[in-house]
């Protein structure tokens, strides 16, 4: 829905304008006043500017005071009257008549009152109705009542099918809607008569519930006979009564109806007692409807309709009264008075019924506002010896049932020097024979009297407004013309300058002629004209009463061919199009270029021709299937040089350096330079001052102006010339000089800290003058500062002229320094003076390292590393937990807050074994915690040691599968002796037990592997080689030292009991092994002797027959501490 109603206010010409406007999105009420206003002073047809001071407004609904500001849902516009209402769905509560009040030290001007309403859309009630059961013959209605809606109505009767309601004389639709059977008859009978109502206006259809109507056979036609339907006489089903008295206002549509029934159907007749019908009567709906559109107040009187069939007649009269609304008889102007003077304010309306006039004073009832020197009577107000003070906005309102109108009179008293309106040092022109007229509007209080310092005489006259005419100007009459006005207050005096032009004579006419056919006709027709319109001069020549298109310079019978052919065979396809082709001997020679275009029925063509251009012509014929052979070239038509036919296009003005301005344009094709010698005048002046054209003559296409002002406007011509003359006169473009960085940065730059990444920055903007340039727009460069140095700086660009901005993707908890800065085309201008400001904190950053360090049976050790961003003062650490095995329900969330910032790692006891368990991590400050980080994991299986296997003989080789977090012993008796080895935490799983001389030694299961076994042998070999060579190096007479024969006799009983290393191997290549090894995997590493199980995968142990260890370390964890505080349940690590 888009509705615009204006209203204007007469004494406020076209400068005060009250709109209303209706729209989809927002319902806008608009009261402006611009502080420009026209009046009219005492002089006629003379009119005056004043300025006025800023207004004031305020707005009244249903004559209380409405106060926009207050309601934070509406929309305001600052400096003005208009606010808007969203359509957010709250509309209806603004129903109401609405009116604007615009006030300031003259006085106060009111709007006429609107009346808002929010319309509903329009809906059928849901009903059930019973069918129509009527008898055959016998008269019935259908019944619509459409329900209301905004106007216009639109009434459809249709099937269910959409298929319209055939309509007769029978049959008919009313004014009302309702659908009106004279009688009924068989094919009447049927189940689907639907109403539809359309409201056009909001685009709206509503459909009535289909309604059934059943006709039975007659009495009559069941018992009597076979094919008649009983007669009656007319009556009116519509209207009712005998009288109908109808009111309307002038300018609308006069409809009458009358639908009568009876059978034979009744015809419908009507007349206007004791006159015709109007002449633009029209009868529609088969001669029941009388329309007379734009009823004016003779249309007025009695109307009878008269309906009648074999056996009667029924007659209806209607008295039809056109009413007005008011109409202004004399609206009260506006007017400037001096003071002491008696003012008059008049005001009269005509209408039916007769209007009634009001009158306020700046928009308060005149009877509220009593005054000693006024005089009120039923349409006019006397102001006697008025004073400054009596100036005031009065309002007549006329009002009748049909309407209101309302007018407001500007009344200012004051006395005033003349002051003349029109410009000084006007031109005029006027041509010799011919009448001008000389302006001089003067506003001044009292009037002036307005005189001219010329030739008295018949021919001068000074009207009332003050202008000069001048009738059957003659050549002497040019010169300079002084008006003066002149009043009390003094006198005001401008000139004029009158040129009188020869007029435009044909001196030789063309004159007529019989020729031949076939032969040439030439019609002269030689102008006279002053010299000074050489520009503007044109001659056009008409046959019969047509425009005949021509060249007019001198050789335009030689650049305009007309070419023929005769088509050639169309092959069963009527030829569509002939393509006219041509080519050209001195710029692209052989290159066939497409010239016009003619409709197929012709055989012949006039074309228009460049000058200085060796031509020739082809044509080929178009139809369904394609385009044929071209035809054979003519013989070469060379025509005669000639000015150029236009100037050049698409002049771009553009300034790379500051006292320079770049001028290029398109340069003419070669064919359209018409001659040789072209050349381009470029004329350039500047703007905003009063300077001469500057012109240059240049060859190229591009021209640089040196030593101009900065960013200054110009207005520049580009004028094409040969040989042979002058283009016609260029049109004028305006662009500027070059362009330079601007001098001034932004003014009182503020920042608002919204959010801890998020600011806004304000500014005052930099001046025009300051910008030298046209405005890019604001950069606005935010650098944070760290504690050493400045830190990382980037630069947001906002477009346009702005005096805010949104400024974010700062960091939380930082220190910043901020500049803003204009720029243009050129580049940047200074940057402001720079602003600090702290964003608040924030939440941190995700923990970049969080991880599982050891996992035990009931024990995890969790470890991380703080956020590189903590965003504020880290307060802790917020630590949870769940319970997820592979089953549908997880466990419930366990809550750990760690409030020491510097805790990195933690212990989590008391879990469930063979469990799997997922941690999360988030770091907190104290704005909140950060985003989360996870981390999964199962702990092991609780195990005790289990032997596997004890072999017997000197030795005993025992096995066993080790706990987690056990202490190991293997205890055994010697002759009712206890003897007990302590492993520690040490995971040896296989152990050699020699018995010698009543003792005992232990020494890993590696010893039963085959590689050490080999590995073993090899070294006994080396051993027996090496005592070898020293045997024979003895007998030589070398002597061995008392360790080295203790390294190679050692004592095995001392070794087992003392040996540190136990459950080791040693990583010295030169020492021998000190007892047996353990069973390696293949990725152990040297001096690795501290793992335990938590160490390997979770992979099935594997033993070999004599139970030593042969499983495989899947991954190797991070070593565990070697100290920890003991807690109940968690334990920070």
């Amino acid at each position: 829905l888009d509705l615009n109603l204006m209203f204007h206010w007469p004494s406020f010409h076209n400068a005060d304008t009250l709109a209303f406007r209706i729209h989809e999105i927002c319902f806008c009420f608009t009261c402006n006043h611009a502080n420009t206003v026209m009046l009219q002073s005492q002089l006629k047809d003379l009119t005056f500017q004043h300025r006025l001071s800023l207004c004031r407004f305020r707005w009244t609904k249903n004559g209380q005071e409405f106060d926009p500001f207050l309601d934070p849902r509406l929309l305001k516009e600052e400096n003005s009257g208009t606010f808007v209402i969203p359509n957010n769905g709250n509309l209806t509560e603004y129903q109401g008549t609405y009116r604007c009040y615009a006030s300031n030290k003259l006085g106060t001007a009111i709007s006429k009152e609107i009346e808002f309403i929010v319309p509903h859309v329009p809906k059928f009630p849901k009903e059930t109705i019973d069918p129509v059961v009527v008898e055959e013959g016998q008269a019935f209605t259908l019944k619509c009542n459409p329900p209301k809606g905004i106007p216009p109505l639109q009434i459809y009767w249709m099937t269910i099918n959409l298929q319209h309601i055939e309509q007769d004389e029978r049959v008919s639709m009313g004014l009302n809607g309702d659908l009106y059977f004279s009688h009924a008859v068989e094919k009447d009978s049927r189940r689907d008569y639907c109403c539809f109502a359309a409201f056009p206006r909001i685009r709206t259809i509503v459909q009535k519930t289909a309604m059934s109507v059943i006709v039975k056979p007659s009495i009559c036609h069941l018992k009597f006979f076979s094919n008649s339907i009983l007669e009656r006489r007319p009556s009116l089903l519509t209207p009712s009564g005998v009288k109908s008295e109808p009111k309307l206002v002038k300018g609308e549509d006069l409809q009458l109806e009358c639908i009568a029934e009876g059978f034979p159907t009744p015809k419908v007749d009507w007349v206007k007692m004791g006159h015709q019908l109007p002449a633009r009567a029209k009868l529609e709906n088969h001669g029941k409807l009388l329309i007379v559109p734009r009823v004016e107040r003779e249309d007025s009187g009695k109307y009878m309709c008269k309906a009648k069939n074999t056996l009667g007649e029924a007659i209806h009269y209607f008295t039809v009264t056109v009413e007005e609304p008011p109409e202004w008889v004399f609206e009260p102007e506006s007017q400037l008075s001096m003071i002491g003077s008696d003012v008059l304010i008049k005001c009269s309306a005509s209408g039916t019924p007769q209007p009634t006039i009001t009158w306020s004073v700046n928009g308060v009832p005149l009877q509220e506002v009593p005054s000693a020197n006024r005089k009120t009577f039923d349409d006019s107000i006397i102001l006697h010896n008025t004073k400054a003070s009596d100036s005031a906005v009065y309002q007549c309102k006329a009002s009748n049932s049909h309407g209101t109108l309302l007018s407001n009179a500007n009344i200012m008293i004051m006395n005033l020097p003349p002051m003349i309106l029109t410009k000084e040092g006007e031109d005029y022109f006027a041509v010799e024979g011919k009448g001008v007229m000389m302006h001089c509007k003067v506003f001044s209080s009292p009037p002036s009297t307005v005189t001219w310092l010329v030739c008295k005489g018949p021919r001068f006259t000074i009207h009332d407004n003050g202008s000069l005419e001048i009738y059957s100007v003659q050549n002497d009459d040019t010169g300079q013309y002084t008006c003066v006005a002149k009043n009390t207050e003094g006198l005001s005096a401008i000139d004029a300058t009158l040129y009188v032009k020869d007029p435009t004579r044909i001196v030789v006419a063309p004159e007529d002629q019989q020729i031949l056919i076939g032969t040439t006709a030439q019609l002269s027709c030689l102008v006279e004209y002053d010299k000074s319109f050489s520009n503007d001069f044109e001659l056009l020549w008409e046959k019969d009463g047509m425009e005949i298109v021509l060249n007019y310079t001198e050789n335009s019978r030689y650049r305009s061919v007309k070419l023929k052919w005769i088509p050639g065979d169309d092959h069963n396809s009527s030829t569509t199009v002939f393509i006219i082709e041509y080519e050209e001997s001195q710029w692209e020679p052989g290159n066939w270029k497409e010239l016009l275009q003619v409709p197929g029925n012709h055989n012949s063509a006039i074309l228009k021709l460049h000058g200085h251009v060796d031509y020739r012509f082809r044509v080929s014929g178009v139809n369904a299937v394609g385009r044929g052979p071209p035809s054979e070239p003519t013989e070469r038509y060379k025509t005669p040089p000639a000015a150029p036919d236009r100037n050049p296009e698409n002049i771009k003005i553009e300034g790379h350096l500051p006292h320079e301005m770049d001028i290029n344009w398109e340069p003419l094709l070669p064919i359209e330079h018409n001659g040789p010698g072209l050349e381009y005048k470029v004329s350039y002046r500047r703007q905003d001052i009063e300077e001469n054209w500057k012109e240059h003559m240049v060859k190229r296409h591009s021209f640089v102006v040196m030593n101009t002002p900065t960013f200054v406007p110009y207005e520049i011509k580009i004028q094409a010339k040969n040989h042979q003359g002058w283009a016609p006169e260029p049109k004028m473009v305006t662009g500027y000089s070059g362009e330079d960085f601007p001098s001034a940065a932004p003014d009182d730059v503020a920042v608002e800290v919204l959010n801890s990444s998020v600011v806004k920055v304000t500014w005052t903007r930099v001046h025009k003058d300051k910008l030298h340039g046209h405005l890019g727009g604001y950069r606005v460069i935010p650098q944070k500062q760290t504690f050493k140095s400045h830190g990382d700086k980037y630069t947001l660009t906002f477009p346009g002229d702005r005096n805010h901005a949104m400024v974010p993707g700062l960091t939380s908890f930082s220190e910043y320094s901020l500049i803003v800065m204009t720029f243009n085309g050129r580049g940047n201008g200074p940057g402001s003076h720079p602003v600090n400001f702290k964003t608040p904190e924030g939440v941190p950053e995700k923990n970049p390292v969080f991880r599982v360090t050891d996992v035990q049976k009931d024990t995890v050790f969790l470890g991380w590393a703080p956020p590189i961003e903590p965003n504020g003062i880290l307060t802790g650490y917020l630590l949870e937990y769940q319970l997820i095995n592979d089953t549908e329900e997880v466990g419930p969330v366990q809550t750990v807050d760690i409030s020491n910032p510097d805790t990195t790692k933690w212990i989590l006891r008391d879990l469930e074994p063979m469990s799997k368990y997922k941690f999360y991590l988030r770091s907190c400050t104290t704005v909140g915690c950060g985003p989360v980080v996870s981390e999964e994991c199962t702990t092991t299986l609780e195990t005790i040691p289990l032997l596997l296997n004890v072999s017997s003989g000197s030795f005993a080789n025992i096995s066993w599968i080790p706990g987690i977090e056990h202490e190991f012993y293997i205890a055994y008796m010697n002759n009712h002796m206890l003897i007990t080895f302590f492993f520690g935490h040490r995971m040896c799983q296989s152990h050699r037990l020699l018995f010698s001389s009543g003792l005992a030694s232990i020494h890993g299961g590696i010893s039963t592997q085959g590689w050490f076994i080999g590995l073993m042998c090899a070294i006994a070999l080396l051993t027996l080689i090496v005592l070898i060579a020293c045997f024979v190096n003895r007998n030589k007479g070398g002597k061995y030292s008392v360790k080295e024969k203790e390294d190679l006799h050692p004592d095995v009983e001392s070794q087992g009991m003392n040996d540190d290393t136990f459950c080791e191997y040693s990583d010295n290549d030169e020492k021998p092994l000190k007892s047996s090894q353990h069973s390696l995997s293949r990725e152990i590493k040297a001096g690795d002797s501290g793992d335990s199980l938590v160490d390997y995968g979770d992979e099935d142990a594997q033993f070999n027959e004599d139970g030593s260890f042969i499983g495989e370390y899947v991954g190797r964890k991070e070593k565990r501490v070697s100290a920890e505080i003991k807690a109940t349940v968690q334990t920070p690590a």
